[in-house]
């Protein structure tokens, strides 16, 4: 019988956002932020950015559309924006680092809220009462011997900054993000290692996730040029207050395959492969590939690079590389420029493997090869820092949650992990799943797409006590994490 045993010291946890888990939008000074104006969808239905036309009227757009000529983001007192309350961590981080240090979790992935550091982003000086709610999160995971890992901008920013400035597409957010950072380390610098500048660059796009207005191109990659840069720049920073600290980028890797043999089909699928590790190429790698130029070409990009840009770039790439995996998909030649809006993440479904609920394919095997994949090309420490599975779970007649769904999902998954460290020697720091305990989902805004061992009382429109109920997936990772593997 295979042994699926993972190193002494690998890092077990879960992951979470801030937008999607803390809540609290109103309270200890925390100003708006970005994702603070989108609504809840569904699966069917595209989440919305609610917003002021140029005439007063309301409006909205999806969160990958320009917004029309004069209008801004604006709240409204009828919609539902999860990010509000999401399940409120807020108020509940002790209850909740308390059950997944049950589990036995050394590692604990969240995000700072950066508008709960810097309301508007411009202000001179820090909001104290952030600064002491972090502070106590991360004094809480030490309590139980948890890692923070910490990811410094996650899919977000204060609502000033890409109101006032077009966000990323703008220079002065390097300088804010930095002035960011700078007040995170010297407040947590002593007791967190672990850092991730940006998550899921090769996937984040828009308002509220960039702070841009308009989706084109040329703002996305430019927009990219300023987050690679201010990257650079934390590192730097980093590194000089906080020696011994490790920093990474998180990005989204969902493994793609050639959809047939055909020559057309698989050198498609090539240059998508790579058009999805361009990011990663210029932030581990520290310079533009060669193959930059072709795409920027093609999409008609002219990036504005000034002096000491490339330099900076080389001379301070990631530590490591961490990344998510939820699904693999497949490539045809005839769909290679049409996959994405910005031709970075996408495809087309296998018929080879199951779907879940919400239809992304299931793929543990993905996993393996996208570890020896990002190993082969870089050379550097990886870090799973994303993977699970979202599904409709409910309370039985006996009050519990059973979900062997999410048992087998997992164990599949972790198997395919294992062969990686020990069949490829590949070197993986550790794991962290999302998300340990349920919150709101990115991608739909629902709460009945759920994915912890913990199960939060709450409905898709904000309704439930925030009851944590432990779901039967809980005692199984424990065992897992006691056992180093040993009951796979």
């Amino acid at each position: 019988m295979t042994q699926y045993q993972f190193p002494k010291g690998f890092l077990w946890g879960g992951a979470t956002a801030d937008f999607q888990y803390e809540g609290g939008f109103n309270e200890g000074g925390r100003g708006i932020c970005s994702q603070d104006f989108v609504t809840e969808g569904s699966v069917d239905r595209k989440r919305q950015i609610t917003l002021k036309l140029a005439d007063g009227s309301r409006g909205t757009v999806n969160c990958l559309e320009t917004f029309p000529e004069g209008a801004e983001a604006q709240m409204y007192e009828d919609a539902y924006y999860p990010s509000h309350q999401a399940v409120d961590f807020y108020h509940h981080y002790r209850e909740d680092i308390a059950l997944l240090a049950e589990m036995g979790f050394n590692v604990f992935r969240f995000s700072i809220c950066w508008s709960r550091i810097y309301p508007t982003g411009d202000e001179e000086t820090p909001n104290q009462e952030g600064i002491d709610f972090y502070s106590n999160v991360i004094d809480e995971c030490l309590k139980y011997g948890m890692e923070p890992l910490i990811t410094i901008c996650h899919d977000e920013m204060p609502d000033h900054l890409a109101r006032t400035y077009d966000g990323w597409n703008s220079r002065h957010l390097i300088d804010a993000y930095v002035k960011y950072c700078r007040t995170l380390f010297e407040n947590y610098g002593t007791r967190v290692r672990y850092w991730l500048t940006f998550n899921e660059l090769n996937a984040i796009h828009g308002y509220a996730k960039i702070g841009v207005h308009t989706m084109t191109p040329q703002v996305y990659y430019q927009a990219q040029h300023h987050m690679f840069v201010a990257s650079s720049k934390a590192i730097a920073l980093g590194h000089e207050m906080m020696p011994g600290s490790m920093f990474g980028a998180m990005y989204a890797m969902s493994e793609m395959y050639p959809a047939t043999c055909r020559s057309e089909d698989v050198f498609a699928c090539y240059r998508q492969r790579r058009e999805s590790l361009f990011f990663i190429d210029v932030m581990a790698r520290g310079k533009y590939p060669n193959y930059a130029h072709e795409i920027f070409a093609r999409k008609g990009v002219n990036l504005k690079i000034e002096e000491g840009d490339l330099q900076l770039l080389e001379k301070y790439p990631l530590d490591y590389l961490s990344f998510s995996y939820y699904r693999s998909t497949t490539v045809t030649a005839d769909h290679f420029t049409t996959m994405d809006p910005m031709g970075i993440m996408g495809g087309e479904q296998n018929p080879y493997l199951e779907s879940t609920p919400w239809g992304w394919p299931i793929d543990p095997l993905g996993l393996r090869y996208c570890l020896n994949e990002l190993y082969d090309r870089y050379q550097k420490p990886l870090f799973v820092v994303e993977n699970g599975l979202g599904a409709v779970d409910e309370i039985s007649e006996d009050g519990k949650i059973h979900d062997p769904y999410r048992v087998k999902y997992l164990a599949d998954h972790f198997r395919a992990m294992a062969d990686a460290i020990n069949i490829d020697h590949v070197p993986c720091i550790g794991y962290t799943m999302w998300a340990p305990i349920d919150l709101v989902s990115l991608q739909t805004g629902e709460m009945k797409k759920r994915y912890g061992f913990v199960y939060v009382d709450m409905d898709d429109r904000g309704n439930g006590t925030l009851k944590r109920i432990k779901k039967d997936s809980f005692e199984w990772m424990k065992e897992v994490i006691a056992t180093g593997g040993g009951n796979l």
